[in-house]
């Protein structure tokens, strides 16, 4: 058996997921096409062409992109062209099916979930570890709901009073990541003045405080502040997310959010850019144990009860 085929067989135990995991799954499916295809020394270019496909077409199809996974018959005729065996295509293709079934996010109108946001949700829904880091807001994922509701009115001050509460019951849903048997690994570098900057209220900000401290007590979780007065700190000009996939032959995945948008990275040669700038962020930062005390701290002087 080859290392490949080898590699297609342990992706049976995807199928046995409880919860679906469409943006994994479509990614899965994407990379073992693009592996197939190389195995039959055919570039995107020849492969599209073979079959009447657009390059872009097989491009997003090996890419895993798109809301939707590809069409069946197109990843058939892939099978077809690459010679794939009955058993690698048999799996391939049943994972292709669950990556057709809706995730829990998935549910919400794409107001609430445009397709660029989507895809990180589904992209830290299958992740073995996340890193962030963040200059203006705690992490979605150790959110208080108060709290996201105070930057939701912030941020939208003419959304309804609807809208506001669906963008925070979906907030609040993504946080049950943190909460499953099988959580990843996160590990947040935040900005001093994550914690400084009173949102919505004082007491806001003391519940939210104390939530952040209660996750980074947790095993699978860990924070950094960077204080004020560390001016050496190189930090990036905008809120930085680092996502892995351990063991199941993805790239790590770098994803930059701006107001209406997101740029995603999987070049490794990009990612490993920031990869070593999240390190050096955490080089910069307090440890653990020195930002659990900052954040006592600040919670006895700036937000007593």
């Amino acid at each position: 058996m080859s290392s490949t085929q080898h590699r297609v067989s342990r992706l049976e135990t995807y199928l046995d997921r409880t919860e679906p995991a469409p943006t994994l799954l479509k990614m899965l499916v994407g990379v073992q096409l693009a592996g197939f295809r190389e195995d039959a020394e055919l570039s995107q270019e020849q492969a599209a062409r073979a079959l009447g496909f657009s390059p872009a077409k097989l491009s997003r199809i090996e890419a895993g992109k798109g809301r939707r996974p590809p069409v069946e018959a197109d990843v058939r005729a892939l099978l077809d062209l690459y010679k794939v065996d009955e058993y690698e295509a048999s799996v391939l293709l049943k994972l292709l099916r669950r990556a057709g079934e809706p995730g829990w996010w998935q549910r919400y109108d794409k107001r609430l979930m445009p397709e660029w946001f989507d895809r990180l949700v589904g992209l830290q829904e299958a992740a073995a570890a996340i890193r962030t880091f963040e200059i203006q807001y705690v992490p979605g994922l150790l959110q208080t709901p108060a709290y996201t509701r105070a930057i939701v009115e912030r941020g939208l001050p003419t959304a309804s009073a609807t809208e506001v509460e669906r963008r925070v019951e979906l907030r609040t849903r993504r946080k049950r990541l943190l909460e499953r048997p099988d959580a990843p690994q996160f590990w947040a570098v935040l900005d001093e003045s994550v914690v400084l900057r009173v949102l919505g209220s004082r007491e806001i900000m003391r519940e939210q405080l104390l939530h952040l401290i209660d996750m980074a007590e947790r095993p699978h979780v860990t924070v950094q502040i960077i204080p004020l007065d560390v001016t050496r700190a190189s930090a990036p000009a905008i809120p930085v997310t680092y996502l892995r996939f351990g063991g199941s032959h993805l790239p790590d995945v770098v994803y930059l959010e701006h107001i209406r948008s997101a740029n995603y990275l999987e070049d490794r040669d990009e990612t490993e850019e920031y990869r070593l700038a999240l390190d050096r962020l955490a080089d910069e930062a307090l440890d653990p144990r020195e930002s659990l005390r900052l954040l006592r701290e600040t919670v006895a002087s700036r937000y007593p009860a």
